[in-house]
């Protein structure tokens, strides 16, 4: 017995110690490979957070090695699980599925006057993390505060499913609420399409399918929260200002756009130096992605044009989707952009993605849709997700939920 006892100590040990590791692990690697600029929103809060989720990762990849789960189902187990679920005496909550599509519907208990607006919401989580429970706090504060039907969708997940099955389960489930409206209290003509980062590109690509889809009632409304709306250029001067803030590094928004496409990686460089898309098709969406277009007050923490090498035949046929609008829907033609609905874009200073964002509202204020924009001078990409934490709050993601809310409740 008294073998038994020391043998379990030492296993103890030996996982404490394996724990002690993983963490000094995680706080060095952030802190050798993340950069913080003095702008950001509580940069100490930031590091912590994007030191767990680095630890995590890396468990997840001693735990694939050690065959007993894969790095991605272990991350996307301890995402879906670090936000325990709250009551909430103010909305009703219901899983149902849109055809084959699971959603989750918020809908506020108190009574209303006559039929509410609708949200249908994509979560972010770079196509290949994210989902209802990710999200929750997120639906539940628009659904309770703007007195909207909130419907979260669970769309498939790279790399096991790639483009287009995320866009066509997102696609699904807004035909479906579009034309059900009426039996969950919402008004079909007051139906709002919102989604962010990987959502808001979701949400994007829904708004422009849907708005040369016949026999469906108009979207009212589409809200991009920081959102990746292109797959051409990664060296626009958001990427290059913040191409190592957490949580979402340079690299890693080229990696999860291939992710999504393919679920292959092999050419991330290319996607990086530009070499995937060829000098004529670049120098046609020139006219639209371009730094010449970002404001001078954007490239004030620098700026260095960047030329990218030539492209490889084999290259592009192998990506050349990642330069449509199906995967980049900031370079959609004009006449289709001038049939969408107002919008709202949030963007945040310390975020890759930035730009993105500030391109998709020039072309779209160039083409005479209505835009609201709130920019978060401080803010992060995913502070949204922290809008309502303990001691991991940030005040710039209340401030973008509030925006949020409020657009709604214009509409």
């Amino acid at each position: 017995m008294g073998f038994l006892y020391v043998f379990l100590a030492l296993v103890l040990a030996a996982f404490l110690a394996a724990a002690v590791l993983l963490v000094v692990g995680s706080i060095y690697f952030d802190a050798c490979n993340s950069e913080v600029p003095p702008g950001v929103e509580q940069p100490a809060k930031l590091r912590i957070i994007h030191a767990t989720l680095v630890g995590t990762s890396i468990l997840g990849r001693i735990l694939e090695n050690l065959h007993i789960s894969t790095q991605i189902r272990f991350v996307r187990f301890v995402r879906n699980g670090w936000k325990p679920r709250r009551k909430d005496t103010a909305l009703f909550f219901k899983d149902v599925k849109f055809k084959h599509v699971p959603v989750r519907i918020y809908q506020p208990k108190a009574p209303s006057a006559g039929q509410r607006k609708g949200v249908l919401y994509f979560h972010g989580g770079g196509f290949v993390f994210g989902s209802i429970r990710t999200h929750e706090n997120i639906c539940r504060y628009i659904a309770r505060e703007s007195e909207s039907v909130v419907v979260s969708v669970e769309y498939r997940l790279a790399p096991e499913h790639t483009y287009p099955a995320p866009l066509n389960d997102c696609l699904a489930a807004a035909t479906h609420f579009l034309k059900a409206a009426d039996d969950y209290g919402v008004d079909r003509t007051r139906i709002i399409v919102a989604g962010d980062s990987a959502g808001g590109h979701l949400a994007a690509t829904v708004c422009q399918t849907l708005a040369v889809r016949p026999g469906l009632p108009k979207v009212r409304a589409q809200i991009l929260l920081y959102p990746g709306l292109q797959a051409v250029d990664f060296n626009l001067p958001s990427y290059q200002q913040n191409r190592a803030v957490p949580i979402l590094f340079r690299e890693r928004s080229a990696f999860y756009m291939l992710q999504h496409l393919n679920g292959n990686a092999a050419h991330l460089e290319e996607v990086l130096e530009g070499s995937h898309v060829p000098v004529g098709l670049r120098l046609k969406y020139r006219q639209w992605l371009s730094a010449d277009n970002i404001p001078k007050e954007f490239k004030t923490r620098g700026y260095k044009p960047f030329v990218p090498i030539g492209c490889e035949d084999d290259v592009y046929e192998a990506l050349k989707i990642l330069s449509s609008p199906e995967c980049s829907p900031l370079l959609a033609e004009d006449a289709l952009l001038r049939r969408l609905p107002e919008t709202f874009i949030l963007t945040c200073e310390y975020d890759v993605l930035r730009d993105d964002g500030l391109l998709y509202k020039k072309r779209l204020e160039d083409n005479g849709i209505t835009v609201t924009w709130h920019h978060l001078s401080n803010g992060f990409h995913g502070v949204l997700s922290f809008f309502d934490g303990l001691w991991l709050h940030f005040p710039s993601g209340k401030k973008g939920m509030d925006a949020i809310v409020n657009f709604v409740r214009s509409l």
